[in-house]
């Protein structure tokens, strides 16, 4: 594809935008629930873990839901921060520590307490008037770490560095966005604020079609690609993120998963 073709694009979408293909992706332990209050703290959890192959990935999410339970949302609102950090001390992934998991989660839990949930929260540091999701997110981002005490921050980076922050993006997709992949359930904040989870292989891809000429996978170019995909779907700008990445997963699984997706 030479170029932004909306019918080759929504070809794209209706082959590959289904729940058939996302078993090696972080949001299919995100539809394993049912309570919203669970789907958006698991959401927290495997975004945040997203970086790596996909079999680290999967091993570390799996690991972390497990160790919260059958109930992720009831275990960390009975828990005390020490209780959290306690219960992930022989966690790790990459260089991410039990404590670092521990410190968000204990971030969340506060976040939760004041507000109602991680969706009130994000809907409190949104203001419609911005040009997308990113100040909010920098707000949201911010809020949660000076809650929790401190972690890596990485872990939940912010768009106030420049960075694409493509996993904090993703989450955002996953939460606002309602489809066959994305679970939804956070419905004031539009679809059309949303910025493109811009990680390597999605740059790749937007370069070959002329979407960014930046050198650099940073927020300039995120916005610079959502803004191209906006001009197709002005509401819904993210709409074709996982079924050009997963086209290019399929297509070379090997490959992505030896580049992964870094802090």
């Amino acid at each position: 594809m030479g170029a932004l073709d909306r019918k080759r694009l929504e070809l794209l979408y209706l082959k590959y935008n289904d729940r058939r293909f996302i078993a090696s992706d972080p949001v299919a332990f995100v539809h394993r629930y049912d309570d919203p209050r669970d789907r958006e703290l698991v959401a927290l959890i495997a975004s945040s873990l997203a970086f790596g192959n996909v079999k680290q990935i999967q091993a570390s999410v799996a690991r972390a839901l497990e160790i919260l339970g059958a109930g992720p949302a009831d275990r960390v609102a009975a828990a005390s921060p020490a209780d959290l950090e306690f219960e992930f001390k022989e966690f790790r992934h990459r260089w991410i520590t039990g404590k670092d998991v521990a410190s968000l989660l204990a971030g969340a839990r506060s976040a939760i307490e004041e507000y109602g949930s991680l969706g009130e929260l994000f809907q409190a540091k949104l203001d419609r008037r911005d040009p997308d999701v990113g100040p909010a997110a920098g707000r949201f981002s911010r809020t949660l770490f000076e809650m929790s005490g401190g972690f890596r921050q990485c872990l939940l980076p912010s768009p106030e560095s420049g960075s694409a922050c493509k996993r904090l993006n993703l989450f955002l997709r996953w939460m606002v966005r309602s489809d066959a992949v994305d679970p939804g359930g956070w419905s004031e904040v539009p679809p059309a604020m949303l910025i493109v989870p811009l990680d390597t292989h999605m740059h790749r891809i937007a370069t070959r079609l002329g979407l960014t000429k930046r050198h650099a996978a940073d927020l300039r170019a995120a916005r610079e690609v959502t803004a191209a995909f906006g001009e197709i779907s002005p509401d819904d700008p993210v709409k074709y993120d996982f079924a050009l990445t997963r086209l290019g997963i399929l297509r070379s699984e090997t490959e992505e998963d030896r580049a992964g997706i870094y802090c």
